[in-house]
């Protein structure tokens, strides 16, 4: 706790000295220091914020571990000295932001810092989603892109997006390059804030409107759209940015009869309506899952503040509406695209994942004769599997268990809008053909294998929190569990060390992917277990995956509990 105090102290009076900071922010960290209880200090300033799977992200207030315009301003002319020093002749950046609390104020921040080091910044006149954000950097061939959001976490957090010339988010060696600029700096008195208004530039509708076409072009069964074009649809943006592109993305595919939840239409960064704006959350799809009921709806969809995830909700047998999980909707969304490949697509096409999403889609791509990839967590490493392959196989679709899909090459990062116009895509053609989507569901289970998953996450906030989830890892590393529910491990990978253990024969192999601090466990009755710190968020994850066979539809249930029993008891081991 002193070295923190020390550390976050040394940090807090290098901010009272500099002469760029203003004087109201200065007595905001003069109370800090003078305050009894030094926590708040040592959140504050104890280290400096970091690219994570997800960029920069932070609780908003004063100090160098959270969101400012400081910190804001450091981060840009990190990357625009990077750029400078990796791209020749003219550089253009995008610039996008969503509904949060100071997101608009960030991304003005942001436009000026670039402006005034002589880049041309594209700004979006308004908020709009994260994925289209990704569409204008290739659109408008830029370098480089920013948008300000902190996706799905609390109104308390904002963060800074950093994307690369392709439409992704940066990967090794550009994050680690950019973080090495931010501390090349020296002082905020080295940002050149001074914007230069003839470089900061409107981006127009077209770009917008080239979107649109790009995902009417990949969505398949048309005729089943134009035949259920009144099907019931219920959406919701949860006081976020999807609001301004979905319904517009929905009726221009012909959909005719979609009912926006209207409490949470409104963009508003206190999110009013929920504790967390999270569709991954249940309360988050309650006002969603109550209008949908009441319009005897057939789909449900809600998206995240800055519309890159998406949570669905679908009835069951008997008429309930229920959530599928980001497994579930995953798997049933590239069932669905798959199917309908052509032959020449499913030779030569591919799709991708993160290795802690279900293994259904891969036993689904195996059997319908596709490539399947798996990646390290996060869609910037899906987006660098893409550039890799560029040129070699063609890209179908995308995705992972938190809620987020990708579908065809023009967007490089998860993409909500895209995803809401392809499970809408979905319920038509289960309709047009009889079925339902909780049908389909069953089917895939029959057809593939019966997959179901559970999620821990154990929150461990602050300085404090950091150390109890590092120790926490190493625990898992020093100290292996030999089994789970009785079943042993008989495999484990640790890409942290990057070797994969085979723990009957004790043979040892190198692992494929880079180097990251996660590790797996294989069992001998097929289940894994996997854990992983967040890259954006102050927890550690547990992931469960178990399975079995379903021989027909009517064992579904009786397969169902059995394998929610599984995950319990293994929960009860984890935890």
């Amino acid at each position: 706790m002193n070295e923190l105090l020390n550390l976050a102290s040394q940090r807090a009076n290098t901010w009272l000295q500099s002469k760029a900071i203003d004087e109201s922010t200065k007595a905001e960290v003069r109370n800090m220091l003078d305050l009894d209880n030094p926590k708040l200090l040592i959140d504050s300033f104890y280290k400096d914020l970091e690219f994570g799977t997800g960029g920069l992200r932070g609780i908003m207030g004063v100090g160098s571990n959270c969101m400012n315009r400081y910190t804001v301003g450091a981060a840009t002319q990190g990357l625009a000295n990077y750029l400078k020093k990796s791209c020749a002749g003219k550089i253009k950046v995008a610039i996008a932001y969503d509904s949060r609390n100071n997101s608009a104020y960030f991304a003005r921040v942001t436009a000026d810092v670039f402006s005034a080091n002589g880049i041309e910044a594209h700004l979006f006149p308004e908020l709009r989603p994260t994925p289209l954000l990704s569409f204008a950097i290739r659109y408008l061939k830029c370098q480089s892109g920013v948008v300000i959001t902190a996706s799905h976490n609390p109104k308390e957090y904002n963060g800074y997006k950093a994307y690369w010339q392709d439409g992704a988010q940066l990967v090794p060696p550009h994050d680690k390059n950019v973080i090495e600029e931010v501390n090349a700096i020296g002082g905020f008195e080295n940002i050149k804030s001074e914007a230069d208004p003839s470089k900061i530039k409107t981006i127009s509708k077209e770009v917008e409107d080239a979107y649109y076409a790009e995902v009417s072009r990949l969505i398949p069964k048309k005729e089943s759209i134009k035949r259920q074009a009144d099907i019931s649809l219920v959406y919701s943006s949860i006081h976020g940015a999807g609001i301004t592109m979905v319904p517009e993305c929905l009726k221009r595919l012909g959909f005719t009869n979609l009912k926006v939840v209207e409490e949470q239409r409104e963009p508003n960064g206190d999110f009013p309506t929920v504790h967390s704006p999270n569709p991954e959350e249940q309360s988050a799809m309650a006002l969603a899952l109550k209008k949908a009921k009441t319009e005897n709806a057939e789909l449900v969809m809600a998206t995240d503040p800055d519309t890159d995830r998406v949570g669905i909700g679908i009835k069951d047998n008997t008429g309930e509406f229920f959530l599928l999980n980001g497994n579930q909707a995953f798997s049933l969304m590239m069932w669905f695209i798959m199917k309908n490949l052509s032959e020449a697509d499913r030779k030569n096409g591919y799709i991708a994942k993160t290795i802690v999403t279900s293994e259904l889609v891969d036993s689904t791509a195996k059997k319908l004769g596709i490539d399947c990839y798996n990646t390290l967590t996060g869609f910037k490493y899906i987006a660098e599997l893409m550039g890799a392959m560029e040129g070699k196989k063609k890209f179908i679709a995308a995705g992972e268990e938190s809620y987020g899909y990708m579908v065809g090459d023009f967007v490089r990062d998860k993409d909500a809008v895209s995803a809401c116009a392809f499970f809408a895509a979905l319920a038509a053609a289960a309709k047009d053909e009889g079925q339902t989507l909780f049908g389909w569901l069953i089917q895939m289970y029959t057809d593939f294998g019966f997959y179901k998953e559970g999620l821990i996450n154990v929150v461990r906030k602050g300085a404090e929190g950091e150390q109890q989830i590092k120790d926490m890892m190493s625990a898992f590393r020093n100290t292996p569990p030999v089994a789970f529910n009785n079943s042993k491990v008989i495999r484990t990978l640790d890409y942290k060390s990057g070797f994969e253990t085979n723990l009957i024969t004790g043979e040892t192999q190198a692992l494929t992917l880079p180097k990251s601090d996660v590790l797996q466990f294989y069992l001998q009755d097929g289940s894994k277990i996997s854990v992983r710190p967040s890259g954006t968020e102050p927890k550690i994850k547990f992931y469960i995956s178990v399975n079995a066979h379903l021989k027909s539809r009517e064992d579904f249930e009786a397969t169902s509990a059995e394998l929610d029993s599984k995950i319990k008891a293994i929960e009860a081991e984890l935890v």
